[in-house]
C-alpha cells in the first residue's frame, strides 16, 4: 500500500509560531533507490500516430478510438524494444521468446477495460495474456494477476485506479496510462453521489508510473501531450471534503457539541464552502436528524438542534439513508432486513460479476430476490441462505464447501463475511439505543411472507425520501406493430439482421442459449423475432429467458454474425433465383425442426376460427390464477364431438410410445374420471424420472402419468384442433389488498375465485383473442337467481378492481365485432390464409442445403446486430423536479 501527499499543504497546516512567525513544520525526507524509469508521451510516438491525433480538451476527459489504436501499437511494439534490450545483453532468441516484459494499462472504468480487452484478446497471433483488474470482479480473478505468464507469452494488467496504490504487481516493465480516472463526486443540486470520469492529478500520473520500477528499469507512455500535461493536468486530487457529502461529518460535529458545525469545519485542512455545509445541514433536517424551528424566521441555515435520529445516525457507521432505513426497520418490525441491507449497501457488492459473465451473475441475483426483482431483496435472501445468525454469533452453514458453494452461486465468501461483520457491529451500535433483533419465529404463511415484503418495501421508501420514480407507459400501438402480433411476455427483437438472415439460424440460436431454449425464431427483412419456449411452471410470466436478452443489450454484449454477402448468395445459387426470397418471411421452428416461408394470416386470431359464437357455455377444468383459467365447451355439438372422439380412441388397440417421451410430444394418456379410466389426447409438459405431466388437449386439465402408461396417438387423431380454451376475465385486475397479501392475488382472491367457478356450468361472453387467449366475462348462474358477473363479486368483496384493456384486447375486439357482423360465409371467407408458395419452400431447401455442404464456402463478412429489445420495455421518470430538469 502507498499514496502520495501534498507534503506542504500539511507542513503548512500544522506550523508553529516561532518569534512571531508561523514555522512549517519540518518534512523528513528519505531517499530510496528505485530503478530509472523513463517517461514518454504523444509527442515521442509519432511514429504511431503520425502526427492525427487533435489535441486534447480539458473539459472533455474522453478516450477516441484513434488513442485505443495508439495503446494496441504500443503494446505490439513493446516485442522490438524487448528484442533490442536483450541484443545488448547478448540474449539468444529462445530466451527473448520465455521472458516477456509484463505492460500494465491504467483505463478509468470498466466500460474502457471491456473494449480495451475486445482489442487484445482479436490479436490472437500475439500471444498475449489479457488479465482485467477492477473493483468488481471477483476476489479470484484479481489474484490472476500475480501469476507468472505462460513461457512465451506477454502479461497485459488493465486496470483502474485499483492498482495505483492499493496493488502492486511486481513483474511490470511498461506502464500506459490514458492520465483519466472515475472520482466520486456528490451533484451540487440533487445531492446524488456519481462516479465522474476526469483527468487523473499529476500527483496520482505519478503513482501509477512508479509501478514500473519495481524490480527493473521501466518506461511509462503517458496518452496525452506534453503541452496538456504541463498546462491542464491539476497537480493534485481534488479533496474528498471538497466533492463528498458532509452529512456524516457534521452529525459527528454535532455530537461534539462545539458551536456551529461551519465554524469547527472552518478550520479543517481542507475546509468545505458555506454554501455545502448549508445544503447539507438542510438536507439533514429533510431526514429528521436535525430539528425544524417552528417560526421560519428563526430558521437557522447552518445551524440545528440534533433529534433522536440524529443521535443515532451520528453513531452508525453508514450514510443517513441507511442510517435511517434502520431506525424504521425497528418500528415496523423489519429490523434484521434492514439491518442486513444497511451493512450490504454499506460495502462492496458480494455478488459475484465474473468479467464476461456478467449475464451469470445477474441470473443468480435474479433467482435470489424471486419475483422482487429488487437488489435490496436480493441481499437479504443471499444473506441469510449463506449465514445463520444467532445467539449474537455468525454460524456458517458451509465450513467445508463455503467457496465452491460460493463459486456455484455466485457469491464472494469473503466480501459477505466483512457484510455479516458490519451487520455484527450495527446490532451493538444499535443495542445502545435499545434496539434489538427479535429472535422469535413467527407463525409463518403465505400470506404473513407477503404482507412482511410490503412493509420491507414501505421501509424503504421512508428511507430513500424523495428519490422516488414512477414507470412511464410504453406506447401499446407502437410496441403491437413492432413486435408484429407476437407474445412480448415470450419473444424478443432484433434489427439489423442480414439478408437470407433464415441461413444463420443456429449462429442466432447460440447466441441466445444462455439465455434460455429457443423456441422458434422469424425472419422478416432487417427484423428477426426471437421467442423462447415456456416452462409450464412460469404459465403466464414474463419469462426469465427475455429478462436475461434485455440484460444483454445493457450489457453492451456484441453480437455477431458470420455471414455472406448477398451479392455472393445470389451469385452461386440458383443463378440468382433465391433473390426473391430477401424480402420473404420465414419461420425457424426448432421444436418441429422446419424452416418455412411464413403464412400471411387475415384473421385476429388462430384461435378466433374455432369460435363460431361470442357466448359460450363452459366447464372450468384448471385455475391459473385468479381470472385466468382452462376450460371446455359444453354446448350441445361440442359435447358430441368430445364424446365421439373419446369413444374412438378407447376402442383402439393402443401401442406403447415408438420415441422416448419430451417435452410437447403429443400422445395419448389415461385419465380416471367416475372411477373409470379413459385415455384422452394430451401433451406432454415435462418429464421427471419415471413420471410425466400431461396436459388434456381437449379439456384444459393437467395429470402427472407413468411414462409406461403412455401411448402413441394415431395420425387421423390429431386432425382434430385440440377443444381446450383458455380463458381471462377482461377489464379486471388485482386491488391493492391483494397485492400487498399475495404475490399478485392474495391467498383469500384466490379461495374466493375457485368457489366461483367450481360445481356448475359457466356462461362466457367474448370480448377479445390476444395470443390465443379468450378475454372474456364471465357469468354464474345458480339456482333460479339471476346471473352473477364474477368480475363484479370479486370487486364488490375487494379482491379485485376495474382496469383498462390492453391495446391489442381492443384491437382484437374491433375485429371481432366485425367478423360477428358478417354471415357465416363470409366470415369463413375473412379468416382464410394466403397459400404457402411451393417455389420459395424449395428455394429455402436449396439455399439450406448450399450453405450446409459449404457450396457458398467459409463465411468472410461479419454483421453486427441490434439489440435485443422489447418494446414493452419501462423507462423510470423521477418525481422530483430538479432530477426531471436535469435530465431534460
Amino acid at each position: 500500500m502507498s499514496a502520495t501527499i501534498n507534503c506542504k499543504e500539511f507542513a503548512d497546516y500544522f506550523a508553529v509560531p516561532v518569534h512571531n512567525k508561523m514555522n512549517p513544520a519540518y518534512v523528513f525526507e528519505v531517499e530510496g533507490k528505485p530503478h530509472s524509469i523513463e517517461e514518454y508521451y504523444l509527442d515521442d510516438l509519432g511514429h504511431i500516430h503520425h502526427g492525427r491525433l487533435p489535441p486534447r480538451v480539458l473539459e472533455e476527459p474522453v478516450i477516441t478510438k484513434d488513442i485505443y489504436e495508439v495503446a494496441v501499437s504500443l503494446i505490439q511494439m513493446f516485442d522490438n524494444l524487448d528484442m533490442k534490450e536483450g541484443g545488448s545483453r547478448t540474449w539468444s532468441g529462445a530466451q527473448f521468446v520465455l521472458e516477456r516484459s509484463s505492460v500494465l494499462v491504467f483505463l478509468p472504468g470498466l466500460g474502457e477495460i471491456n473494449y480495451m480487452h475486445e482489442l487484445l484478446t482479436n490479436m490472437v497471433h500475439k500471444r498475449l495474456q489479457v488479465y482485467p483488474l477492477h473493483s468488481s470482479v471477483t476476489l479470484e480473478e484479481q489474484n490472476n494477476v500475480f501469476l507468472s505468464p505462460v513461457p512465451g507469452y506477454r502479461k497485459i494488467i488493465l486496470s483502474t485506479n485499483i492498482a495505483e496504490s492499493s496493488v502492486t504487481v511486481p513483474d511490470v516493465k511498461y506502464v500506459i496510462d490514458f492520465c483519466l480516472t472515475r472520482t466520486l463526486v456528490c451533484d451540487e443540486d440533487t445531492n446524488y453521489q456519481s462516479l465522474r470520469l476526469s483527468w487523473a492529478s499529476k500527483t496520482s500520473c505519478n503513482q501509477r508510473k512508479g509501478r514500473a520500477g519495481r524490480v527493473s528499469k521501466g518506461c511509462c507512455y503517458r496518452l496525452i501531450h506534453r503541452d496538456f500535461w504541463d498546462s491542464s493536468i491539476p497537480d493534485h486530487v481534488v479533496p474528498e471534503m471538497l466533492r463528498c457529502p458532509l452529512g456524516s461529518t457534521i452529525l459527528k460535529v454535532k455530537l461534539l457539541d462545539m458551536g456551529e458545525p461551519r465554524a469547527l469545519l472552518a478550520t479543517a485542512l481542507s475546509p468545505p464552502s458555506l454554501s455545502d455545509i448549508e445544503r447539507t445541514i438542510l438536507l439533514l433536517k429533510e431526514v429528521g436528524a436535525l430539528a425544524v424551528s417552528g417560526q421560519r424566521e428563526d430558521e437557522n441555515p447552518h445551524d440545528g438542534e440534533l433529534t433522536f435520529l440524529g443521535r443515532v445516525l451520528a453513531q452508525l457507521p453508514v450514510n443517513q439513508q441507511l442510517g435511517k432505513l434502520i431506525v424504521l426497520g425497528h418500528v415496523f418490525g423489519c429490523l434484521d432486513e434492514c439491518l442486513i441491507i444497511a451493512a450490504a449497501l454499506s460495502l462492496k457488492n458480494f455478488f459475484a460479476m465474473p468479467f464476461r459473465q456478467h449475464l451469470d451473475g445477474y441470473r443468480n441475483k435474479v433467482n435470489f430476490s424471486g419475483n422482487s426483482k429488487s437488489d435490496c431483496i436480493a441481499l437479504v435472501e443471499a444473506f441469510k441462505v449463506s449465514f445463520l445468525c444467532a445467539g449474537g454469533e455468525i454460524l456458517c452453514l458451509y465450513l467445508k464447501d463455503e467457496l465452491d458453494w460460493g463459486r456455484l452461486n455466485y457469491i464472494q465468501i469473503k466480501r459477505i463475511r466483512e457484510v455479516a461483520e458490519l451487520y455484527e457491529e450495527l446490532k451493538n451500535r444499535i443495542s445502545q439505543f435499545n434496539m434489538y433483533v427479535d429472535c422469535r419465529r413467527p407463525v409463518m404463511d403465505q400470506e404473513y411472507v407477503h404482507k412482511q415484503r410490503f412493509i420491507l418495501q414501505v421501509v424503504l421508501a421512508g428511507a430513500f425520501y424523495p428519490n422516488y420514480f414512477t414507470f412511464g407507459q410504453p406506447d401499446e400501438e407502437m410496441a403491437v406493430r413492432e413486435l408484429a402480433g407476437k407474445d412480448p411476455k415470450t419473444t424478443i427483437v432484433l434489427k439489423h439482421i442480414p439478408p437470407y438472415g433464415f441461413l444463420y439460424y443456429k449462429q442466432l440460436q447460440s447466441l441466445f442459449r444462455q439465455c434460455g431454449q429457443v423456441k422458434s425464431i422469424v425472419f422478416d427483412g432487417a427484423k428477426a423475432f426471437v421467442e423462447f419456449s415456456r416452462n409450464p411452471t412460469e404459465r403466464f410470466k414474463t419469462l426469465p429467458a427475455v429478462y436475461m436478452a434485455i440484460k444483454m443489450s445493457q450489457l453492451k454484449v456484441s453480437l455477431e454474425l458470420n455471414v455472406h454477402s448477398a451479392e455472393e448468395i445470389e451469385g452461386k445459387v440458383q443463378g440468382g433465383a433465391v433473390s426473391k426470397l430477401r424480402s420473404t418471411r420465414v419461420n425457424v421452428d426448432f421444436q418441429k425442426q422446419t424452416v418455412d416461408p411464413m403464412q400471411v394470416s387475415f384473421n385476429t386470431s388462430d384461435r378466433s376460427r374455432t369460435i363460431t359464437d361470442l357466448l359460450l357455455t363452459i366447464d372450468v377444468t384448471e385455475v391459473v390464477e385468479v381470472g385466468h383459467f382452462w376450460g371446455y365447451r359444453i354446448d350441445e355439438k361440442n359435447s358430441g364431438i368430445l364424446k365421439k372422439l373419446t369413444a374412438e380412441i378407447n376402442q383402439l388397440e393402443l401401442v406403447p410410445l415408438p420415441v422416448h417421451p419430451h417435452p410437447d410430444l403429443v400422445c395419448l394418456a389415461p385419465f380416471a374420471d367416475f372411477d373409470k379410466e379413459s385415455y384422452f389426447r394430451a401433451q406432454i409438459l415435462y418429464v421427471s424420472g419415471n413420471s410425466a405431466e400431461v396436459f388434456f388437449v381437449d379439456y384444459g386439465n393437467r395429470s402427472q402419468v407413468d411414462l409406461d402408461l403412455l401411448m402413441e396417438i394415431p395420425c387421423q387423431l390429431l386432425k382434430l384442433p385440440f377443444q381446450a380454451l383458455e380463458f381471462k376475465i377482461c377489464k379486471m385486475r388485482p386491488s391493492a389488498k391483494s397485492l400487498v397479501c399475495g404475490e399478485h392475488w392474495s391467498g383469500g382472491a384466490s379461495q374466493r375465485f375457485a368457489s366461483l367457478v367450481s360445481g356448475c356450468a359457466l356462461l362466457v361472453r367474448v370480448f377479445s383473442v390476444v395470443h390465443s387467449i379468450l378475454h372474456v366475462d364471465v357469468y354464474r348462474y345458480s339456482g333460479a337467481q339471476d346471473a352473477i358477473n364474477i368480475r363484479d363479486v370479486l370487486i364488490k368483496e375487494g379482491y379485485a378492481e376495474l382496469a383498462e384493456e390492453p391495446y391489442e384486447s381492443k384491437q382484437s375486439h374491433e375485429a371481432l365485432k366485425g367478423l360477428f357482423s358478417k354471415s357465416v360465409e363470409n366470415m369463413a371467407d375473412l379468416s382464410t390464409s394466403s397459400p404457402v408458395k411451393d417455389d420459395e419452400k424449395y428455394l429455402i431447401r436449396v439455399l439450406l442445403e448450399s450453405f450446409s455442404s459449404n457450396k457458398l464456402g467459409a463465411p468472410n463478412c461479419k454483421a453486427i446486430l441490434h439489440g435485443p429489445f422489447n418494446p414493452y420495455e419501462l423507462k423510470c421518470h423521477s418525481l422530483t423536479r430538479i432530477s426531471k430538469f436535469r435530465y431534460d
